[in-house]
């Protein structure tokens, strides 16, 4: 495959957002397309960057059984003032970078003042990184974004489209709304490409996840319930766990394997910058397979029942009530979802089709999250050389 965009040691890809779970697939992908990458991280307390990626590349070694080259690690911080570079930092970015592949992002739905998340990350610290690319010279961007910038749209949601007047449903939506703004209105980048996923769950082969949002959350409290449940004492034949969806509204879930294989051969291909892309299936899943997945991991089928988009439980039980006020984050997110135009995506990529997210799936994507108990670390690895070659 070709990479002539980026065919000397010069010509670097500064990417951020490498330690989530899309960045530790691109970042697995981009190397594998032996793209020169440059990996703007923030240190832990309990690991410098340099060695939380190296953590991130040992494991994918293992799983793959083969080793991978290491990227050049900048410690900064999106949002800090010029990322929080340092000067050497700044003028080796200035000198080897020439493009940027932002996919560091907030998932915060909360409100909040403009100061804090996910404004942040998602608005000040694409706005930091731009004003970086402006002082270094770098005017190739490509932004991760989000399918979900159409708010509370409905109908058919175009690629070329962005601020139609929507309501967006919480703030993250408003963030990175107003961050592809941002990115748009920067004149002096050449080309602008935009990725916008919808739901992103596990892998589609194995499930493997690090990350337990949206579809996970309703798993992990619907575990939680089955076991509180199971361990009632008595008979509770007449116990219900009502559920405020009619079962024929659809949601756009798509693996993080197949969204990361379609960034990264995207960014390899000139041809295919300066566009924007819907990461999105081309068949969505119904709440009722989603409730029909949770209800046999958990075992709950004699208590689930779905009661209509418009109900309003009265007198919640204890289990329901629980669920509800976890899940009000959420909310905006059990609305029937629009259809996203593709195109775009479908025209670059013919070879990379969505995997069907049937029921099939994803009874294995919430096995596997149940197997990890909802929780994922990488083995502390300290690097045992430079990684910044």
């Amino acid at each position: 495959m070709s990479t002539d965009s980026f065919n000397n040691d010069s010509e670097f890809l500064l990417f951020t957002g490498c330690t989530g779970l899309l960045g530790r697939y691109l970042l697995k992908d981009l190397l594998q397309f032996e793209i020169p990458l440059a990996v703007l991280v923030r240190p832990t307390r309990r690991q410098s960057a340099a060695d939380r990626v190296e953590s991130m590349i040992s494991t994918w070694e293992q799983q793959l059984d083969q080793p991978l080259s290491r990227p050049h690690v900048i410690e900064g911080d999106l949002s800090g003032k010029s990322l929080g570079l340092s000067t050497a930092d700044e003028a080796w970015v200035k000198t080897h970078c020439s493009s940027v592949l932002h996919n560091a992002a907030s998932l915060s739905f909360v409100s909040g003042p403009r100061d804090a998340e996910p404004w942040k990350t998602n608005l000040t610290g694409t706005e930091n990184l731009l004003n970086v690319c402006r002082e270094t010279g770098i005017k190739h961007f490509h932004h991760v974004s989000t399918a979900y910038v159409c708010g509370a749209r409905q109908g058919t949601i175009y690629e070329q489209e962005l601020d139609e007047g929507q309501t967006l449903c919480n703030d993250y939506e408003w963030s990175k709304l107003e961050a592809e703004k941002l990115i748009r209105s920067a004149e002096f980048l050449e080309t602008k490409t935009v990725f916008r996923p919808s739901i992103i769950v596990g892998d589609s082969e194995n499930g493997f996840t690090t990350t337990f949002h949206g579809f996970y959350a309703a798993l992990q409290l619907a575990y939680v319930v089955a076991k509180g449940l199971k361990e009632l004492p008595g008979d509770h034949e007449d116990l219900q766990f009502r559920v405020t969806l009619d079962g024929t509204e659809d949601k756009n879930l798509v693996p993080v394997d197949w969204v990361s294989s379609f960034i990264s051969y995207a960014v390899s291909q000139p041809q295919l910058h300066n566009q924007t892309y819907h990461l999105t299936p081309q068949n969505p899943v119904t709440t009722q397979t989603i409730m029909n997945v949770l209800t046999a991991v958990n075992e709950t089928g004699d208590f689930t029942q779905l009661v209509g988009s418009e109900t309003r439980v009265e007198n919640p039980n204890e289990f329901e009530r629980m669920f509800y006020e976890n899940m009000q984050v959420y909310n905006s997110y059990w609305k029937n979802d629009p259809h996203f135009d593709t195109s775009n995506t479908r025209e670059a990529a013919p070879h990379l089709p969505c995997p069907s997210m049937d029921e099939d799936r994803m009874m294995m994507l919430a096995k596997a999250a149940v197997d990890m108990e909802f929780r994922w670390r990488d083995l502390p690895v300290r690097a045992e050389a430079s990684i910044t070659g």
